[in-house]
């Protein structure tokens, strides 16, 4: 491992994809057991993709966490997908950690709302009444954090939870991952968590493998801090951690 600092953001590069989710996920635990020593419960986001696969394998899998003291949330979703679309963001966490372990409270934003702006209330109101304490996350091929694209990214958002339109680059990341087959498919309107909400969570882990980030990750700590690359603003986190691979990290 190969371990650097850029502003306040810690970097760990690993190897391989493997090894490096392996080693978010001893992070997140050692950071979920450490809480849990001061609080009764915690409270956590996570991240819907296939990059996020091998960390939340391991944690999904770890029998020492005990589950059953946090809450959990997602931090986006597509707007107008059928409740049981397996595109759906709530129903890729259901299967890859969600259903896996038993939580205190699983809190899904709801894919087939007919009211995007209420259901985003509804969300934002939640994540009110529980503060974060852990973000499990990435970042996408346009440097987004959650579906907060270039285009619609604000530092200093107003709001906790909005509706948005995806860029292009956004939407082809979504046939590149194969969660659909093309990009007609793909929907054009999410809701996600805005960069302040994510920001605001206590701790941060960003975990991003594979060649395809390689341009985002290098914009993320060699650009201008600003929303053109909305991963930027990790660099002014107290406590974020970002874990690349030798793909991802292939341009630094």
């Amino acid at each position: 491992m190969n371990t650097f600092q850029k502003d306040l953001l810690t970097v760990n590069v690993y190897e391989s994809r493997t090894e490096m989710g392996e080693a978010a996920a001893a992070d997140i635990k050692a950071c979920i057991l450490s809480l849990l020593q001061t609080k009764e419960t915690i409270n956590m986001i996570f991240a819907a993709a296939p990059s996020q696969n091998e960390v939340l394998y391991a944690l999904a899998t770890d029998k020492e966490i005990p589950w059953n003291r946090v809450n959990a949330f997602h931090m986006d979703e597509y707007i107008g997908l059928s409740a049981d679309a397996p595109q759906g963001f709530g129903n890729f966490l259901k299967e890859h950690i969600f259903g896996l372990a038993d939580f205190k409270s699983v809190s899904y934003i709801n894919v087939s709302a007919s009211d995007a702006e209420a259901e985003c209330e509804r969300y934002a109101a939640l994540l009110e009444k529980h503060p974060t304490d852990i973000v499990v996350m990435g970042i996408g091929e346009n440097g987004h954090i959650a579906f907060n694209d270039p285009p619609v990214a604000d530092f200093k958002d107003p709001k906790a939870v909005k509706p948005v339109e995806l860029d292009e680059v956004c939407r082809n990341q979504q046939v590149n991952d194969g969660c659909f087959a093309r990009l007609e498919d793909v929907p054009k309107t999410a809701i996600t968590l805005t960069v302040p909400t994510l920001f605001a969570g206590d701790h941060l882990f960003c975990i991003v493998p594979a060649r395809t980030k390689a341009r985002a990750v290098k914009a993320t700590l060699c650009d201008e801090i600003n929303e053109k690359c909305p991963a930027t603003v990790l660099r002014r986190h107290e406590s974020a951690i970002l874990y690349l691979d030798g793909d991802s990290s292939s341009l630094l």
